[in-house]
């Protein structure tokens, strides 16, 4: 199941990364004839289409179930990316951005939570950043692709593989990829849910978030208990409401930083000089850094807490930002780098697991929908930012200095994110297991 995920979220991460891969050919591609602020406007419809599939997904998900979401966003944005392969113009290749981002928006979201859900109970953040490393693996990826293809074979080639997953991934997950055992203990169809349980090795107890029994008169416990509501209705209940909008705003500044800065990172380092090559592989460094640092500082966040890990990790992002304005040798720029690929992709890797363990499993998935639809909002923010700076003719220092305020703020936000046992004390009655006590918040 982790598998499946995770080579889902390596087509997800090439799909929309490598759209900044070929950002500096389609600038020079004469038919079109595109400025700067266009191309980062066609870098924002996929991201405005990712808002929306990750609300309706994480709206439904807790309904219609898991699997079924996945298995519908591979078809969907692996159609999408072929038709972007053959638009004719730079306003239906937007369009098929825009309608493939849709498809994209319900991968991440679903599959955060049934990882989550299917991991060991203290392994959660590890095996969160070991799926989600899929993500930054298929932006080295494409990096690597525009790297060697591009040059001779133009830039179309790059989406015809973005739509290899309806062959490579589509029947795999079809086949092999199980149903959420907590929706299906939500629907009812408890011998499926039984099932799935001794295939993997689950505890539906666990999986469920189960409150306790309250006791009856007798004083024995019966089999009834004050439900701690489900999808949406949970985010903004008491208790909830403050880490709901915390982890929205955290969610915004993350994706802010991973789309501005993988859009445009290879651009504004051909701005500084450097040739196509050298670039690019700016933009691989970028993702090498986020998938080596997020699981490094996954393990730490299941021992000391995901909280402050976060924390740490947004600062890293903004001090490595800033010192990219440095005349620094090129070494020290790719560690630089490196970092800030830690700082941005890595960090809302760890904010996602923060969201993942904070709210019961049947608000998982709505809160994730929640979260990482919020963030694509700065998600859309960020292309459109790297373009209005570079378009803007304020120098090369000022396409960093406006990525370091969002990592600070993305910092801040986490750092009074309110516990989770708080949260869960206010919506259910005294528990018979430790589940408001989830790792990954002290």
């Amino acid at each position: 199941m982790v598998a499946i995920c995770f080579f889902t979220l390596i087509f997800d991460g090439y799909d929309l990364i490598v759209y900044g891969s070929v950002v500096p050919t389609l600038l020079k591609y004469e038919p079109w004839h595109l400025t700067p602020p266009q191309a980062g406007a066609i870098g924002s419809y996929a991201l405005a289409g990712m808002l929306i599939g990750a609300l309706v997904a994480g709206g439904i998900t807790d309904v219609v179930g898991r699997r079924k979401i996945i298995i519908v966003s591979v078809a969907w944005f692996s159609v999408a990316m072929a038709l972007c392969a053959i638009a004719p113009t730079p306003e239906l290749f937007g369009l098929f951005r825009l309608i493939g981002g849709v498809g994209l928006g319900g991968v991440v979201p679903t599959a955060i939570a049934l990882t989550v859900e299917y991991a060991p109970r203290r392994r959660r953040n590890l095996y969160n950043a070991l799926m989600f490393c899929g993500y930054p693996v298929g932006g080295c990826l494409a990096a690597l692709a525009a790297m060697a293809l591009v040059s001779e074979h133009g830039w179309r080639l790059m989406f015809w593989i973005g739509a290899a997953p309806i062959v490579l991934i589509l029947p795999l997950a079809f086949r092999l990829l199980p149903e959420s055992a907590s929706y299906l203990l939500a629907r009812g169809r408890r011998a499926e849910a039984a099932a799935v349980a001794a295939r993997y090795g689950l505890d539906l107890d666990d999986v469920r978030d189960k409150p306790a029994s309250p006791a009856s008169a007798n004083g024995t416990a019966t089999a009834t208990a004050t439900p701690a509501g489900t999808g949406f209705g949970l985010l903004f209940r008491r208790g909830y409401l403050a880490a709901t909008l915390l982890f929205g705003a955290a969610s915004f500044c993350g994706l802010l930083l991973i789309y501005g800065l993988n859009t445009w990172l290879p651009q504004i380092m051909r701005a500084a000089g450097y040739p196509l090559g050298s670039s690019l592989q700016f933009l691989l460094m970028l993702n090498l850094g986020a998938i080596v640092g997020s699981i490094v500082m996954s393990v730490f966040a299941d021992r000391v807490g995901a909280k402050v890990i976060t924390v740490v990790a947004f600062l890293a992002a903004a001090v490595c930002i800033y010192v990219l304005t440095l005349d620094l040798g090129t070494g020290l720029l790719m560690l630089c780098v490196a970092v800030a690929g830690l700082g941005s992709v890595g960090t809302q890797i760890l904010v996602n697991g923060c969201v993942a363990t904070f709210y019961p499993a049947a608000g998982r998935g709505s809160a994730l929908g929640w979260s990482l639809g919020v963030g694509r909002a700065g998600a859309i923010v960020g292309p459109l930012m790297g373009g209005w700076l570079l378009g803007s003719g304020l120098g090369f220092e000022w396409n960093f200095y406006g990525f370091v305020l969002p990592a600070l703020l993305g910092a801040l936000a986490i750092a009074v994110v309110p516990r989770v046992a708080a949260a869960r004390k206010t919506t259910t009655q005294v528990t018979d297991a430790p589940v408001g006590e989830l790792v990954g918040h002290r």
